[in-house]
């Protein structure tokens, strides 16, 4: 299925109040990712490569040593195995993450919406 509306799918909650609906295909993982007011993205690290849009709202976000607010169309690229963490700004948040390879602990919980080509 190449074409898909993430609202149709239940999201997974990652942690309270940060919900995730994660579409993949072979090599390559996206995440609608929701940040409730108040919530947060504690620091982790994981070897995927990680690229990312604010697409509402603002969010402070830490890579390595660095902190800084993002604002709606900010982007962001986590480099494999680099801390890193999260939280909205003045209200709730929604970003559009890029994995890859795909993060198979995400993967496990959802059904494969992209067939492999």
């Amino acid at each position: 299925m190449p074409f898909i509306n993430p609202l149709d799918h239940e999201p997974l909650e990652l942690v309270p109040g940060v919900r995730a609906r994660t579409p993949y295909g072979r090599n390559i993982m996206m995440s609608y990712l929701e940040l409730d007011e108040g919530s947060s993205v504690p620091l982790h690290q994981h070897p995927h490569e990680q690229a990312g849009m604010v697409i509402r709202g603002r969010m402070e976000l830490t890579i390595g040593d660095e902190t800084r607010v993002c604002e709606t169309h900010s982007m962001f690229i986590v480099p494999p195995n680099t801390p890193h963490a999260a939280r909205p700004v003045d209200g709730p948040a929604l970003i559009i993450d890029i994995f890859s390879p795909v993060r198979e602990d995400y993967a496990e919980h959802f059904n494969k919406w992209l067939k492999p080509m």
